[in-house]
């Protein structure tokens, strides 16, 4: 009587375990929502700027303006020296040419640029033109040039607002007349990192979200606002009737 009993109750646990284990596995593990609490590591590391994180323009050669630009943040130049139509634009930040502090974040630019252009962690190809497309956090790779035309490109962060994006540009970047940066689901601009091989030129009436890395010089025609950083390596920075506002940390 006693062996039954234990029979028994050995396959009454048994059964219960099998549906358990089946249940489970049949589950999907529900992911953190918008208010959650965890602390999630973005699967892209950021890009340290360092000194040159005060800087909402800097540039190797030159800067140069035409019209009411407004620049918030400060601005640096170095090892060039020469600055031209300020006023009419209007700097609210400090000014920096070719000195201790402007020539550090240089090197600075530099280390950061390197890190950005050197990554090489799960690259997403891209090609062409990226506009008209939504892309989700990560690591972007472009061979050749690339351009933002034919429609308005939206950076998802599903969510978290400490989600990195990092685009690697081979040679020139290129956003043509009206186009925009649209973020979206916690984006931020401060998390955007756009390193381009050369240069980079802004049509009319753009808007712009995110760190641009440029090896060369950066170029914004009439209107084109950014709420980033305009940072160039070798040459100059070319403004036009532009807004720039360096994000928060």
């Amino acid at each position: 009587m006693e062996k039954r009993q234990f029979k028994s109750a050995l396959i009454a646990g048994l059964l219960t375990a099998l549906v358990t284990a089946c249940s489970a596995g049949n589950s999907t593990p529900a992911a953190p929502g918008l208010g959650s609490t965890s602390t999630i590591v973005p699967a892209t590391a950021s890009v340290d700027l360092r000194s040159a994180a005060r800087f909402a323009v800097l540039a190797g050669s030159t800067v140069t303006n035409t019209g009411p630009s407004k620049i918030v943040g400060d601005v640096g130049i170095a090892p060039g020296s020469a600055m031209t139509g300020f006023p009419p634009g209007v700097i609210q930040g400090h000014v920096h040419i070719d000195d201790g502090i402007a020539r550090q974040a240089k090197l600075d630019l530099t280390t950061a640029y390197n890190d950005a252009m050197g990554r090489t962690l799960n690259p997403i190809k891209v090609a062409g033109n990226i506009g008209g497309q939504t892309l989700y956090p990560g690591l972007y790779k472009s061979t050749s040039a690339l351009s933002i035309s034919s429609g308005d490109l939206t950076l998802d962060a599903r969510g978290h607002p400490h989600a990195v994006f990092i685009f690697q540009i081979a040679s020139k970047f290129t956003m043509t007349t009206g186009r925009s940066v649209i973020l979206s689901n916690g984006a931020q601009a401060r998390n955007v990192f756009w390193a381009t091989g050369s240069s980079a030129t802004f049509g009319t009436g753009c808007s712009f979200y995110g760190n641009l890395l440029a090896h060369q010089s950066i170029s914004m025609a009439t209107g084109t606002v950014m709420v980033g950083r305009a940072l160039a390596r070798v040459a100059a920075v070319t403004l036009q009737k532009n807004t720039i506002v360096k994000p928060g940390r």
